[in-house]
């Protein structure tokens, strides 16, 4: 997955717009301390408290109707796309990536540039 998702920024979303993508992933089991994630997690939780969770469409509408004390709404829709799963990126694949590491903690943060720059149309 990691190969996977580094190979298609570069050639989905980099390339084609010659945008550069910088990458700060955080450390496996530390998504609970993502800010957003975590001003969310507790209203959410309280809406949604001690009612039966029946079908994919009432949890989304949970998500969806919850506000913090502060104002902020939630906004949440389901994701029904289907996903390929055993794709391989090769050594080869990999090493043709603009990817340049970060200096801290290099193995998750980096910057993923455009191979190429295309001039603008005029």
């Amino acid at each position: 997955r990691p190969r996977a998702w580094k190979y298609y920024l570069q050639n989905t979303l980099c390339d084609p717009h010659g945008l550069r993508v910088t990458m700060a992933h955080y450390p496996t089991s530390c998504s609970k301390w993502n800010p957003i994630e975590h001003r969310l997690f507790g209203p959410i939780s309280i809406n949604w408290a001690g009612r039966p969770l029946e079908s994919f469409e009432v949890i989304v509408n949970y998500i969806r109707t919850t506000v913090t004390r502060t104002g902020l709404r939630v906004q949440a829709e389901r994701n029904t796309d289907t996903y390929l799963k055993g794709i391989r990126i090769s050594d080869r694949q990999m090493a043709q990536l603009n990817l340049q590491r970060g200096e801290n903690l290099p193995q998750w943060n980096y910057e993923i540039r455009p191979r190429s720059v295309e001039a603008p149309p005029s």
